[in-house]
């Protein structure tokens, strides 16, 4: 039933219509409650199918339209810290949705934020120190700039032509696949080196910096959370390196904006990155909570180190998709499937 829906949402209205009306039943029954959605990097429609890496993005249009479609349905997006004061109030039987960007890169500055501006809604972006310090290797980011602006990239002693978008996102997934793991920068340092890349240059034309986020952080509607220093798999960690790059990032952030983070967000964010010894770390790290990436909806109850959030991107450009997060039907298909 989703893949259906979401393949062909509007060539179905009554569809549509069906989803609103259980909407409505849903808010009548469940009452207060809070829907989480996130996602990492935007771009605009028009460059979205030549994009190698494109389920990494949200199409920037779409997200325009989703704003619009939660403005005019009674939803109203506001910060992780307005969410959990309505949620433990509990006394309107409202529904609230919090937007987060993880990493956050350039793209977040440039076209994120002026969008979520132009709207008037706030947005939370959980920030990976290591990006604007730049000692986070963004190999999945460079790769994929030299795959779109080039016709033929070397790999190797192997000469790889870039013919149409296909051969393109063919070639990502290939050359992302092999060189995912510890080893990645390397991968990604001796690619640069082999096909005249500045790899520094490279950076920071995909990377935010601390001066974007000085000036995001004075913004009224921009809420600054944590997302470690390296973006590392919490679980895999010892006690001791986790700790690390959870009150690292913490700390990183209170340097350099003057800002301390109350809240946390796990990256990769499914049962298997982080559990209950990660939800106690990010706890005695001083956050008041911490978002996975389990999908669901948030209720009074919710616990607050494990929050609930819906990853929204390439493959979700349909606004009946986003309909079936709000309801938490996405959620609850996820844990009989036992996809969390």
């Amino acid at each position: 039933m989703l893949q259906r829906l979401s393949a062909h949402p509007d060539a179905i209205p009554r569809a549509r219509r069906l989803i609103k009306r259980l909407a409505g039943s849903a808010t009548s029954l469940m009452g207060t409650r809070g829907c989480m959605f996130t996602f990492h990097r935007a771009a605009p429609s028009a460059i979205w199918d030549r994009l190698p890496n494109r389920n990494f993005y949200l199409d920037l249009g779409f997200l325009d339209r989703l704003l619009s479609h939660l403005n005019q349905s009674g939803w109203k997006i506001v910060t992780i810290d307005e969410m959990q004061r309505q949620l433990a109030d509990g006394g309107d039987r409202g529904r609230y949705v919090n937007f987060s960007v993880d990493d956050c890169y350039r793209d977040t500055y440039e076209d994120v934020v002026p969008l979520f501006r132009r709207h008037g809604v706030p947005v939370t972006l959980f920030v990976t120190t290591g990006i604007p310090d730049g000692t986070l290797s963004l190999w999945c980011a460079g790769l994929e700039d030299a795959l779109l602006q080039r016709d033929r990239v070397w790999h190797g002693d192997e000469a790889i032509i870039l013919s149409s978008p296909d051969s393109r996102r063919e070639t990502y997934t290939r050359l992302a696949r092999e060189w995912d793991g510890p080893d990645a920068a390397r991968h990604y340092t001796e690619f640069c080196l082999r096909n005249d890349i500045d790899e520094h240059a490279m950076h920071w034309k995909h990377a935010i910096s601390w001066d974007m986020l000085h000036e995001l952080r004075r913004d009224a509607l921009v809420e600054i959370g944590a997302h470690t220093i390296m973006h590392a798999r919490i679980s895999t960690c010892t006690p001791q390196a986790a700790t690390v790059e959870l009150a690292g990032s913490r700390e990183r952030l209170r340097e350099r904006l003057g800002v301390v983070p109350k809240h946390f967000a796990f990256p990769y964010g499914r049962s298997g990155d982080c559990g209950e010894r990660d939800f106690d770390l990010a706890r005695q790290a001083g956050f008041l909570s911490a978002a996975t990436t389990r999908k669901g909806i948030v209720r009074k109850e919710q616990d607050a180190f494990s929050l609930p959030r819906n990853t929204l991107n390439g493959a979700h450009r349909s606004l009946a998709m986003a309909e079936l997060h709000l309801l938490g039907i996405t959620g609850a298909a996820a844990r009989i499937l036992g996809r969390v």
